[in-house]
């Protein structure tokens, strides 16, 4: 095989998100321990389960990258290997992949991208690659188009409650303080793999209507784009704004997805990312 695609759990794509003979592609998972309970981010993760354990849990869950072993197997069976992780700045996967593609003997060039945001920015990355393999770009092209995108990829996001980000250490001390106080729906986004706070907003509505404003601000143009939209048992609010984000821009398209194991543990019930 000539190319293969492999990812993280983060992305929350499933094992079967390309289904193609010439180009490879695998989802490393992360674990998460709830409760006393493991769970394997993987296509078969009980999230239900899992919230229940965090409902009843009176400790802080946890959650952990995968081994270099785990990306080493995940990297078989290919001559070029692109690799697109979640933020180096909020999880170990990154420097993981990279112990793993030091370890690899097979000689093939892999290719790891710090994506340094997380859910759909990931899933517009891994698109970009497989594109770009499809249209026949050498290795050298696809590593150049590839960093370009990630570097002009943006995220928003609005949690209804952010326990499990500020109890795992991924805010600053600043950014959780304005996350937990009861009156404040902060409008948060992704810089250069940190999580900031762009505007301090009074109600979730109130959020996500700035959320479709802000997306103007951040992009001059929305033609050549497309806008995932992952939410954590919150699909009322997520159709919602893929309505007014249809209204306002001229994506090529705008897509509802479910947060999967990290995504739907870190934002919790109702938590809303919006990738463009």
């Amino acid at each position: 095989m000539e190319y293969k695609i492999v990812v993280d759990s983060s992305s929350n794509l499933k094992s079967d998100y390309i289904k193609d003979e010439e180009v490879g592609f695998e989802v490393v998972p992360l674990t998460i321990r709830v409760n006393g309970n493991e769970y394997v981010d993987n296509d078969n993760i009980n999230l239900e389960a899992m919230f229940k354990d965090l409902d009843s849990s009176k400790e802080a869950g946890k959650t952990s990258c995968p081994a270099p072993n785990d990306f080493l197997e995940a990297f078989k069976g290919a001559k070029h290997i692109i690799v697109v992780t979640i933020s180096s700045k909020l999880s170990g996967c990154f420097n993981s992949a990279t112990v793993a593609k030091n370890m690899n003997e097979t000689g093939a060039d892999i290719l790891i991208v710090d994506s340094k945001l997380v859910a759909g920015a990931m899933r517009i990355l891994v698109d970009t690659a497989y594109r770009l393999i499809k249209e026949g770009k050498s290795y050298e092209e696809i590593t150049k188009i590839l960093l370009e995108k990630r570097d002009n990829t943006n995220l928003l996001f609005v949690l209804d409650k952010f326990d499990n980000l500020v109890k795992n250490g991924r805010m600053s001390k600043v950014v959780a303080f304005i996350a937990t106080m009861a009156f404040i729906k902060p409008l948060c986004y992704g810089d250069d793999g940190e999580i900031k706070v762009k505007e301090k907003i009074r109600t979730l509505k109130g959020a996500l209507k700035r959320l479709v404003v802000n997306i103007g601000k951040m992009v001059s143009d929305t033609k050549d784009r497309i806008c995932v939209i992952s939410h954590t048992d919150n699909e009322y609010d997520a159709l919602y704004l893929q309505t007014l984000i249809k209204e306002e821009y001229e994506f090529k398209d705008v897509i509802v997805e479910n947060n999967r194991g990290l995504c739907a543990f870190y934002s919790l019930k109702g938590g809303i990312i919006v990738s463009f």
